[in-house]
């Protein structure tokens, strides 16, 4: 359990006393205890702070600040400060600054600024640790450690250079087999020896947007990246552990960032912590399913809710105030999804530089009469009134969709078919045609066990592991449904094609085979055409970006294209393997075919929607101890009237019981125990 130390849902977030006086932590400390503020995470930004020089280590404010909330009975998510690097680091150790994809050495400034392969960057951010972990182990408020902050951005400098070599010949063993899975025998690449390989950017392989003439080199720069910044929080998590052995340690993702595998990050994370800062125009369902990423990526244990803003951001083009509602609206949508923390950047406004403008609970006006802290009030008090309740619960689902960070690089790096082909954008039009249905789902990794699921989809899944085929011929052999797309089954780990024809290891269990791929133009659409009566899927479609001109190779056809030169060809088809189904939707449908279409396998498999939908509301479920907590979101700004059933269920929020058809107040919501 996250919160085995403070046996409620954490309240509160990050703090930069370092900023103010005395007076006006004083000040703060009041405030608090009127929102029920009990956490927050001090010291990310404080390296220069505590170590004004090579030699030099200064404790006294940092001791002065944890004294202050320890006597206000405010718990303390503890940074090891090393999310910035101090002035006289950059000058005096010059390999700490990154050099970027141009190629251009950087001077000292921004946040991630630090070469992750930098020998001085790891020696100080690693002592760093190590010495706040001897001195505050015991320190009582103590909760969880916070390593670095927001982990992120690539270096191309000769220490990443020299090291890429390094992880290369771990990876590879030979200069010989580096070739064969580079593929270096096209344009004359190969490789003789080590020192030849240089990492590819602006100046070698690489150019804006993704663009590469080396897939494999640059997939395998990108993996490289994310084990470097990951060898770096590693650093720090194991001095931690030197002197601080049971409180957990965590470091803040940051959803579906696309440079860093959180899948292989979350392995060495005790808690998996994230911050949410969706625009005032992004999908509810697209954050939904990000808070579902976040919960996957330990399986479904919960996570902590480590940012947001309390009213608006400051670096979109448009920071949008949060209406009223939606701040705890959106607070208790991470916590329907599996969060066990509620918590802000930042709980008080800074006055100067870049995030000035960034929403905090206590305003510039420095009082608490705004509406901004007395909506954070009034959550604070709900928090503290649900308690233990929910703490430790889990969402139990039946269907799941399949998600790979270095099949999205894999994805984004082809040379082709389509610019308008976006991994994460069709992986969302499967989660949102769940969402829209109250069908429970999670995000999972290619190593997850299949075991526990019905229905398994894995949209676009271009780049196949070894055993990931194998895995699902097995589910779908066992009775299970498993759904795939377009441009999947195509290459190997190395971004190698797999020859025979698409989908390459897939193409046993799906029953097709796919000859060419047609990309359309934006302006070009196409039309997926049922000709077998399948339940709510009979009609005509649109789909467009890629089709896949397919045969059926014992799979039936279920839908046909409607037109170009392959009309009548097989646009979707199902194969009976074992047990079970597997699917093939051969292009990229609008949403109405999603919905009708996931209804239906929803239905053959008797996975039923937690509640009957309603527009614009949300409903999710957690549970524990033979007990489940339904959430039910009105993200609509009008109020909306929602079938809850005969059974009485418990008003946790409000008291009383509710059943029957209850009107919701646009942005509002219930927590429901039945």
């Amino acid at each position: 359990m996250i919160n085995s130390k403070l046996p409620k849902m954490w309240y509160g977030g990050d703090y930069n006393p370092e900023q103010w006086d005395a007076p006006t932590m004083e000040e703060d400390m009041r405030m608090f205890k009127l929102a029920e503020i009990d956490i927050a995470t001090v010291n990310v930004f404080s390296w220069a702070k505590i170590q004004p020089s090579e030699e030099t280590y200064d404790f006294s404010e940092l001791d002065r600040i944890l004294d202050k909330l320890q006597q206000n009975n405010v718990a303390v998510c503890l940074a090891t400060a090393t999310g910035a690097h101090p002035a006289w680091m950059a000058k005096r150790h010059p390999d700490v600054t990154r050099v970027d994809y141009e190629g251009r050495k950087r001077r000292f400034g921004g946040r991630h600024n630090s070469c992750p392969n930098s020998p001085a960057y790891r020696k100080y951010s690693a002592l760093i640790a190590e010495k706040l972990a001897e001195r505050y182990h015991n320190y009582p408020g103590l909760v969880i450690w916070h390593v670095s902050n927001e982990y992120g951005g690539y270096c191309y400098c000769d220490n990443c250079a020299e090291a890429f070599r390094d992880w290369a010949k771990a990876r590879y063993g030979t200069i010989e087999a580096l070739n064969e899975a580079w593929y270096t025998a096209f344009w004359g690449h190969t490789f003789y020896d080590w020192d030849e390989i240089v990492p590819p950017n602006a100046l070698s392989e690489e150019w804006a947007g993704n663009r590469t003439n080396f897939q494999s080199i640059s997939l395998d720069y990108r993996r490289f990246q994310s084990d470097s910044l990951l060898e770096c929080y590693k650093l720090e998590a194991d001095a931690i552990r030197k002197h601080s052995k049971d409180v957990p340690i965590t470091t803040n993702l940051m959803g579906t960032y696309p440079e860093l595998d959180y899948f292989k990050w979350a392995k060495e994370l005790d808690v998996v912590s994230w911050d949410n800062y969706p625009s005032i125009d992004t999908p509810v369902s697209f954050t939904a399913m990000t808070h579902s990423l976040m919960r996957g990526l330990k399986s479904g244990q919960p996570f902590m809710l480590m940012e947001q803003t309390p009213s608006q951001q400051n670096w979109q083009p448009y920071n949008s105030l949060k209406r009223p509602g939606v701040m705890r609206l959106w607070s208790y949508q991470a916590v329907a999804h599996g969060a066990d923390t509620v918590m802000f950047f930042q709980l008080r406004r800074s006055i100067g530089a870049c995030e000035k403008y960034h929403g905090a609970v206590i305003e510039h006006v420095g009082h608490e009469h705004t509406r901004v802290f007395r909506e954070c009030a009034e959550l604070g008090r709900e928090l503290v009134q649900l308690g233990d309740t929910l703490l430790d619960s889990r969402v139990e689902a039946k269907a799941a969709i399949v998600y790979d960070w270095e099949n999205r690089w894999a994805v984004e790096l082809s040379s082709g078919p389509s610019v308008a082909l976006k991994y994460v954008d069709e992986v969302h039009k499967y989660y949102d045609a769940l969402f829209s249905q109250n069908i429970a789902t999670d995000m999972i990794s290619v190593e997850e066990s299949l075991d526990k699921y019905d229905l398994v989809i894995a949209p676009v899944m271009y780049m196949i592991k070894p055993g990931f085929a194998e895995k699902v011929e097995q589910f779908v052999e066992r009775g299970g449904t498993f759904v795939t797309t377009f441009f999947s089954g195509i290459v190997n780990e190395n971004d190698i094609v797999t020859v025979g024809g698409y989908p390459g290891k897939l193409r046993k269990v799906l029953g097709i085979w796919a000859e060419e791929i047609d990309a359309l133009l934006p302006s070009q659409s196409n039309q997926i055409v049922v000709t077998k009566e399948n339940g709510a899927l009979l009609g005509s479609y649109s789909c467009g970006i890629l089709c896949d001109l397919i045969h059926a190779e014992g799979a039936e056809v279920i839908a046909e294209y409607g037109s170009d030169f392959y009309k009548g060809m097989p646009a979707l088809t199902v194969n009976k393997f074992g047990q079970g189904n597997a699917w093939y939707v051969a292009s990229s449908p609008d949403g109405e075919f999603l919905k009708a279409f996931v209804s239906e396998l929803c239905r053959e498999k008797g996975i039923e929607p937690l509640l009957q939908p309603t527009a614009g509301v949300e409903v999710t479920e957690r549970s524990k101890d033979g007990k489940s907590y339904l959430f039910v979101l009105n993200h609509n700004a009008e109020d909306a009237t929602v079938q809850l059933g005969d059974k009485p269920m418990r008003d946790l929020l409000n008291g009383g019981e509710r059943s029957g058809a209850v009107v919701l107040k646009g942005k509002d919501l219930l927590i429901l125990e039945r």
